[in-house]
Formats: structure tokens, sequence, C-alpha cells
């Protein structure tokens, strides 16, 4: 089911079109009062035109450029708003009694007409499904098996509405709008009988036929849906939850994306803007890579015309730090100097698995994450194939040997750059501490930044 959202209106002005848009409104309940009009974009709601309504309740909203189309709203206040649906037919009325939608009445555009029979038609199927659930709760044997067909049913009833509307006016907004809600579900009866009846391969077959249908009836090219709420929370199930959770895998169906939406400016605005900030502030391993991709496709490449000079240059710092550490490349190679003054190379640990630790003793998560992989990690597997290089990221020796002759650290290389040579805190990207690579035995990365106990699981798995 359709679900909006309704944040703080937001005045803009009106979007240039040719000719122009005239809404009678008839509001009874609310005479001698302001209303807006107002549209959808993404996530927040933006207004278009007021109009103070006369005594009996009644206006006219116009403007001598046609509205983008899209899901618009007729707000008063927090408590007292309704939506509609605006096509290419933009002269026409409405008028409801009490702000509830579904008592709204709309004639003279076929779209928005449509568009609240439609409301009531929803509205009256959520309360049937409302009562076959409530009867779910105490139904048994038979009696719960034909209240699920019951709900089944009117599924199918919700998809034939969508499909009807489709046939009887293609190519309109309306059609449009209603078929993007429909995710086609696969047909298990034609699957081999060997998948039906095992529950993983089952689970799988569902998996990849949703990642390859999931924009079947969604035209994510199509701008006019960038003014309802429906574009931005599809992308974000795609991305986060339909595409399988690592680089390798989003890559290229988001680069897709993006090209395939590029006619339209506006839509490759938000899209290339939101896969940028989901995938640095994505928590899945390995996501930064996406990030880096993207800001040297688009952004440092100049193709990002809406990027401003502080935005440029925040991303242009994220690149520098991100793009010598990502999962899967070999790591920067370090020569570092310890405590007694021998100099290590990193690259020449001859280690199944080398841990670069990077800490400073008074911040406080170092003081509980390092002497935690000590021993809970290091001492589990420093037989077994495990080297630690530790790096003190600061320049006060005294505080340094400190840390090691308290928490019993003299078994790992404990190195440091006192004059900040190396590079190794850009290298390593140490805008934070602590830092955790583990690096195989070709030193490339395989993991980063991840707790103790992932890093416990994941050297274990390597050094069984």
């Amino acid at each position: 089911m359709i679900k909006y959202i309704f944040p703080f209106l937001i005045f803009i002005s009106n979007v240039a079109f040719s000719q122009g848009y005239k809404i009678q409104l008839n509001l009874e309940s609310v005479p001698n009062e302001q209303v807006f009009l107002a549209h959808y974009y993404l996530g927040n709601i933006y207004v278009d035109d007021t109009l103070l309504l006369d005594a009996g309740g009644t206006g006219m909203l116009t403007g001598d450029t046609l509205l983008p189309q899209g899901l618009y709203k007729i707000y008063k206040d927090k408590n007292n708003h309704f939506d509609f649906l605006l096509g290419a037919d933009q002269d026409f009325s409405i008028s409801n009694k009490s702000f509830i939608g579904a008592e709204m009445q709309a004639s003279g555009a076929v779209e928005t007409e449509q568009f609240v029979k439609y409301a009531t038609f929803l509205n009256k199927l959520k309360k049937e499904g409302a009562e076959i659930k409530n009867k779910l709760k105490t139904a048994t044997g038979d009696e719960k098996g034909n209240l699920q067909k019951e709900l089944s049913k009117l599924t199918l009833r919700l998809h034939n509405y969508w499909e009807n509307i489709d046939k009887k006016y293609p190519d309109t907004f309306l059609a449009a709008f209603l078929m993007s809600n429909y995710v086609p579900e696969i047909d298990k009866s034609t699957l081999p009988i060997e998948i039906q009846q095992n529950d993983s391969l089952l689970l799988l077959a569902k998996f990849y036929y949703q990642q390859k249908h999931y924009w079947d009836y969604f035209d994510y090219t199509d701008e006019r849906f960038l003014y309802t709420p429906l574009l931005k929370p599809k992308m974000e199930t795609w991305f986060t939850k339909v595409l399988y959770q690592n680089y390798d895998s989003v890559r290229q169906p988001v680069f897709k994306f993006i090209e395939n939406v590029k006619p339209s400016k506006r839509i490759f605005q938000f899209a290339t803007s939101w896969f940028l900030n989901s995938s640095i502030n994505s928590k899945i391993m390995g996501m930064d890579a996406l990030f880096v991709d993207l800001a040297k496709t688009y952004y440092l490449s100049g193709e990002a015309f809406w990027a401003t000079d502080e935005s440029m240059k925040k991303i242009r710092e994220n690149v520098m730090f991100m793009e010598r550490n990502l999962i899967g490349e070999v790591a920067p190679d370090l020569t570092l100097e310890s405590a007694d003054g021998e100099f290590f190379n990193l690259h020449q640990i001859d280690k199944e698995i080398t841990v670069v630790l990077i800490y400073e003793p008074n911040c406080s998560h170092c003081k509980v994450f390092v002497p935690e992989f000590n021993k809970k990690v290091y001492k589990k597997f420093k037989d077994k194939g495990l080297e630690v290089f530790a790096i003190y990221s600061m320049d006060k020796k005294e505080e340094w040997i400190e840390f090691l002759d308290k928490h019993n650290l003299w078994e790992w290389i404990n190195v440091w750059d006192k004059e900040h040579i190396s590079r190794f805190k850009i290298l390593y990207d140490v805008r934070k501490t602590p830092r955790i690579y583990i690096l195989d035995e070709n030193k490339k990365i395989i993991a980063k930044d991840i707790s103790v106990e992932q890093a416990e699981h994941i050297i274990g798995e390597r050094l069984k």
C-alpha cells in the first residue's frame, strides 16, 4: 500500500512551463481561511500557491504556467490536508467537506478524477484487509487457510485495478504512478521441482528474480516521479536490500542507473548525489570504493554541475584519504622506526596475516580497543601466522612507551613517524583512531574498520 509523509512546507516559486493551471476549490469547512497548494518533491513538500477562500469556502488557484505533473496537496495546517494527483489536464475543480481524502471529489480532469476513485477503492480495500487480519488472530485450521486466500484475493484485486487503469489511460502519469507500486513476484511453478522443494534455493531464485525485475514497472527516468514521495524510498530499498550488499555487486547497477537518468538533469543530480552520500555513509565494509568511483567519475571530472566549491573541497579531501586503502587493493608500503631506532618495512613482513593497527594512547576508544585486540586476537593467533604492525600516531615517545608497558604490547612490531614524513595518516586515513587494516600474505587489504570480534572471526577463518 502507498504511504505518504508530511514534512514542513517549503516555499518556492513555480516551475516555468507553457499554458497555465486553474483549480477551483470548494472547502466548505474552512470559510475565510487561507490554504496552500503544494507538491511533493522527493522527501519534502513545497508550496506552489496560496489562496484565501471566501465566506463559502470557495476560491480559484490559477497560474500562467503549467505545474509539473505529480502528487500535490491542498494544505491548511498539519491536521487538515489531502493529496491529489495532478496530470496533464490542469483545469478542474476539487471539493472536500472535511479534508479527509476519501471524501474528496474532483471533476474536469480525468487523471485527477480517477485518482480520487482509486483513493476510495484503496480505502475500501484496506478496511476489508483489516477485518480479515483481525479474524486471523483467532482463526485455526481450514478457516485460517481460507482467510489467507481472501487476503491474497485483495492483493490480486489491487493489481488488477492498476492494470485496468494502465490499459484504459495509457501513457498518462496516473497509469505510471499506480503501476510503479507493482513489483512482480516469481511464478514458482515455472521453476525446476528441485528448486521449488528447497527453501534455500527458492529464496535465492526469488532474490535474483527481484533484482532483475525490480524496476519493470517503475520508470525511474521519468522526471514526474521526482514530484512524488515514491522515488527516494524505492531507490533506498533497491540499493540497501535488493542489490547484494558488497561493492562488486552494486557498482555496475548503480553506474547504469546514473547513466540512464543523465538526460534528465534533475534526476541525474538527485541520483548521483544520493548514491554518493549513501556510499560514504554505508555501514557495509568496502562501500567507500563506490564513493571514490562516483566522486572521480562525476565530481572530479566536472560533470556534477550542481556541486559547490565547499562540497568539492570536502569530496576531494575524502578521495585523497580513501583511494589508497580500499578493500582489495595492496596496502601502501611503509618503512617506520621502532622505539629502539630500528626500521621495519611493512611489505617485508613474512606472515600469512598482517594487521596494521594505528592508535593514539589518549583516544578513549583506543584505550579499550588496543588491549582487547591484543588479548582476544593477537595472543590467540600469534603462533598461527599473525603479525601486528602497530603505529603510534602521535609524537610523544614517553606517552607511547608508557602505553606499551601498561598493556604489555612489546611482542608487536611497534613503530612511529615522529617527523610525519611517511604520510601514513593520509595513506591509511587516520582522521580518527583506532584504524585497523587486515592484510593477506600479499599485503592486499581484506578488511578494515572492524570491531575486535569481527577481526577475531575474519582472522580465525584465515588461520584455522
